[in-house]
């Protein structure tokens, strides 16, 4: 992980919720008082600080019934960009600026705030959390952008986003696991509890696919794990270095015979296989000779 950036003036958290931003009232379209303003959608770009990256399509489609039906309810949370084709950048709502787009809306209810990057990623962060949207990975990541390029500690990170400090730990935790772990749990093969388990583990990927032939659960690949770590390794093979190998092939093209030669710290053995009595007597010969 990257040095840690020192950290700005504590501000506010921001994991008592978004309605201060939307104002108290909720600003629901009909209620002019919240704020709430009509723009074009196309006047709008989704966020770079998106901590989401996968949309469930049965979910976007039951939201945009639900939108073809009865409208946008609550107006879409925006930042005003500049020097870009799209007037707005979407800080929270990005489900329902999809769904209104499936819909065919040319115009949908925002509200209007102007938010530095960091309090984009955390109010993105903290609307996913609220509804339990991100997956455990997504999570993770999410908490690890706010550290690096923002300069949070895990402890204001962790007021923030109203999470405890060992929930954010544990969390970030997961992004010690291996590529292919993190597909599986992407893909549903694999829980965020199996996941959680596998941190730390000797072969991490390897297990990730032996639990999921094995069709464990999370106790049972927990017990995998201590099991598998209470083995002692496999002795490691020396590395043979070029100068021995390229004696034996200079031995092996003199004497027509399989040469095995083996260095250690002190000495070393050189080793000659022979096939047939013919070979040995060949040996013996030249060793005689010498």
């Amino acid at each position: 992980m990257s040095e840690p950036v020192p950290l700005r003036a504590k501000r506010q958290p921001l994991g008592r919720g978004l309605a201060a931003l939307f104002g108290e009232s909720g600003a629901r379209v009909a209620d002019p008082a919240g704020g709430a303003r009509v723009v074009p959608i196309e006047s709008i770009r989704p966020s770079p600080f998106q901590p989401r990256r996968h949309f469930a399509e049965d979910e976007l489609e039951g939201l945009a019934q639900s939108i073809r039906e009865r409208g946008i309810i609550q107006p879409l949370l925006v930042r005003p960009v500049a020097e870009t084709e799209a007037d707005f950048e979407l800080v929270a709502g990005e489900r329902r600026w999809r769904a209104a787009q499936r819909v065919g809306l040319h115009d949908v209810p925002v509200v209007v705030r102007s938010l530095g990057d960091s309090d984009v990623l955390e109010i993105a962060l903290i609307e996913n959390l609220q509804r339990e949207d991100l997956s455990a990975f997504e999570e993770a990541e999410a908490y690890n952008r706010l550290m690096r390029e923002f300069g949070r500690s895990q402890a204001t990170l962790a007021e923030a986003v109203g999470k405890s400090r060992s929930h954010v730990a544990n969390t970030m935790r997961l992004l010690l696991l291996p590529e292919p772990v993190r597909r599986r749990v992407e893909d549903g093969a694999l829980t965020a509890g199996h996941a959680r388990a596998l941190i730390g583990a000797p072969d991490p990927a390897d297990l990730a696919a032996e639990v999921i032939r094995r069709g464990l659960n999370v106790r049972a690949t927990e017990k995998l794990v201590r099991r598998r770590a209470a083995q002692p390794a496999p002795p490691r093979r020396p590395v043979r270095s070029a100068d021995a190998a390229a004696v034996e092939r200079e031995l092996a093209a003199q004497l027509g015979l399989r040469v095995a030669l083996t260095a250690k710290k002190r000495g070393g053995s050189l080793t000659l296989h022979y096939s047939s009595h013919e070979q040995l007597d060949r040996i013996l010969t030249l060793l005689r000779q010498h």
